[in-house]
């Protein structure tokens, strides 16, 4: 566009960042970045969430050739990362990080709003949550309007209450599932394209002294599904023709804020970023077969591993990021606000907790990026079958740890991006580092935790997460073909019974800092990487829990313990009353690489029960450490 028809879009630029453009040769962009220098430091900022959409939905990231014409010449002329990682398994808490630049865990919202309400097949009752983004973090409208910015938000916010309580100017809305032939698109894409682009056009019409940001949260393609017929009968032979439907409709309203962004004349000034909340939905939901398969990478949203947390990310700004290239280092989503506040010449977040992308952006990532430590928490079940749990990545490993028994599971995602071949007996000693680095991380950002479930029925848990494992489910040459199989699945994950009366205390959780201890040497060990009743190295030392049962019970007993490399072979005894357990200790490489094992049936009384544990031969050093004691009703 030249400069007589440019008109308000110059004026907009603002006299700040027009002198900005002017230096840009000789002023470095970023933080010490190595993209370019001939881009502003105040650039618009066009940022466009889709929600639930999977890392290999879109051709540039594998899906058929010419399904996302679009998103593809966006990836062509900007760049591509390979291994973008989501903040959380589903979207409230993502979005968190994407509007605040904080992990979800430090904001206090882990799930989606307004939850999952706890259930019988829950073994843990879900961590609280906050109602809506704490005010003590502000969000990228809070942040960059007083810097000159004028925001926008159209569509998805799902932080509680309205983008326009968070330092939006506007927020168009809408519906967001108006029917499959809607002329505003089956999940209101269309329109809110529409949206976006009557925010560009008027802004520019308007000539504001102010460079733009415009959020558009797209609700496609997230469940119910829904597109108009004939796309459907265009793509008969997908996985999911109407998914894949879908996802040309999004890919079509991309294409409409795209080209708004051209008329408007400020391509060349323009940050566009388009990226996904959280992982494909692969397991059936709400009446719709899966949508999606996330292979090779395993499970999809609502999980922790990769299926669920890896997402399409892809940045467009000439001179910053362009060239139609890939980088292939590990990255966050939650990168993208200090990557924006960065551009926009600001201060970051005052408990911020990403990282600017521009050094990514350099011809090689730089050598800390390959030390880079991504964590996640997931207190709480989710609907499409996940299960409470925490993770950390680093380099080439990620370790998942399980809440409900403390498992710990070591991937090498780098030889095996399906984490299938479980690494932690093999590499104890990372398992250990690892998980004091999740524990201490934890610890940093309170996030918080998760108490027993009294109400939990053992026999609806099982039809949950024992008889089928969707984490590790296959796809079928059709979503349709795999409807059937997981119909028991998908009838036990809906029923949102409570559950037998608490006083069954179905149950238990007996944690190693709560335990009295007797003796001269063993004692909680506090420290992240241990969190454990330790330094048992006196035989006759010994632990127990007091509690009250409502009524008598049978308990299957599964104690959470470690034992380094040729430490193992102590008698251990597990006794409440007149019923007893024994065992003997196996070893697990490593003191703090807890193992949890199924140590029998106790029968305890009604009322005042002490369970206490006691060692009846040391074998070498040490008896072992233990970290926690489960006790599930079986009777």
């Amino acid at each position: 566009m030249d400069t007589d028809t440019r008109g308000g879009w110059a004026r907009g630029l603002g006299p700040r960042l027009a002198g900005l453009v002017l230096m840009a040769a000789v002023v470095p962009l970023g933080r010490g970045s190595a993209a370019a220098a001939d881009v502003p430091r105040r650039p618009h900022v066009v940022l466009l969430v889709a929600d639930d959409l999977g890392i290999t939905d879109l051709s540039c990231y594998g899906a058929p050739a010419g399904r996302t014409p679009h998103l593809d010449r966006l990836a062509a002329s900007g760049v591509r990362f390979a291994t973008a990682l989501a903040p959380a398994g589903v979207c409230s808490p993502s979005r968190v990080a994407l509007m605040a630049g904080v992990h979800p865990a430090r904001a206090g919202i882990t799930t989606f709003l307004p939850g999952r309400t706890d259930r019988a097949s829950h073994r843990l009752l879900a961590a609280p949550i906050e109602e809506r983004l704490p005010e003590r973090f502000p969000t990228l409208a809070e942040r960059l309007g007083p810097a000159g910015y004028r925001c926008h938000y159209v569509g998805k916010w799902h932080l509680g209450g309205a983008a326009t309580d968070r330092g939006f100017l506007t927020h168009a809305t809408g519906k967001a599932n108006p029917g499959a032939e809607s002329p505003d698109g089956g999940k209101g894409e269309h329109r809110q394209a529409a949206d976006a682009a009557a925010v560009l056009a008027r802004e520019a019409r308007g000539g504001a002294d102010a460079p733009l940001l415009l959020v558009v949260g797209f609700d496609s393609p997230h469940v119910p599904l829904a597109a108009p017929a004939d796309a459907v009968a265009r793509h008969a032979g997908a996985f999911h023709p109407a998914y894949a439907a879908m996802i040309e409709g999004l890919d079509a309203a991309v294409g409409t804020v795209l080209a708004a962004i051209d008329a408007a004349g400020i391509a060349d000034e323009t940050l566009v970023v388009f990226t996904s909340d959280n992982g494909g939905l692969h397991v059936p939901e709400v009446g719709d077969p899966p949508p999606t398969s996330n292979a090779p990478f395993r499970a999809g949203k609502g999980f922790l591993y990769d299926g669920g947390l890896r997402v399409p990310l892809l940045l467009r700004l000439p001179g910053f990021a362009d060239g139609g290239r890939t980088i292939d280092a590990p990255v966050s989503t939650g990168d993208l606000t200090a990557t924006i506040g960065a551009l926009a010449g600001i201060a970051p977040p005052a408990e911020g907790d990403f990282r600017d992308l521009a050094a990514s952006l350099g011809a090689a990532p730089p050598p800390a990026a390959a030390d880079r430590e991504f964590f996640w928490h997931q207190p709480h079940y989710t609907n499409q079958g996940g299960r409470p749990g925490g993770a950390v990545r680093r380099g080439r490993w990620k370790l998942l740890e399980h809440f409900e028994d403390g498992s710990l599971e070591l991937f090498d995602v780098a030889a095996d991006p399906g984490e299938r071949v479980d690494r932690a007996a093999a590499e104890p000693a990372l398992v250990a580092e690892l998980r004091g680095r999740l524990e201490a991380w934890r610890r940093d950002v309170g996030a918080r935790g998760m108490a027993a479930n009294p109400r939990l029925d053992p026999a609806r848990w099982r039809a949950c997460h024992g008889v089928t494992d969707v984490s590790l489910l296959e796809p079928a040459p059709t979503a349709a073909e795999m409807v059937a199989g997981l119909a028991a699945w998908r009838a036990a994950m809906d029923d949102a019974g409570a559950g037998p009366p608490p006083a069954r205390q179905g149950f238990i959780r007996l944690a190693a800092a709560d335990a009295t201890v007797a003796g001269e040497k063993l004692r909680f060990e506090p420290q992240p990487e241990k969190d454990t009743l330790g330094y048992w190295v006196n035989g006759a030392d010994r632990a127990w829990w007091d509690f009250r049962l409502d009524e008598p019970g049978r308990y299957r007993v599964v104690a959470l313990t470690a034992c380094g490399a040729g430490q193992g072979g102590s008698r251990v005894e597990i006794a409440a009353g007149a019923s007893r357990l024994e065992f003997e200790v196996e070893e697990t490489g490593h003191f703090q690489r807890f193992v949890p094992r199924d140590r029998g049936v106790l029968d305890l009384p009604a009322g005042a029960v002490r369970l206490e544990v006691r060692a009846l031969s040391k074998k070498a050093a040490a008896v072992m450490d233990l970290r926690q004691i489960t006790l599930e009703r079986v009777d």
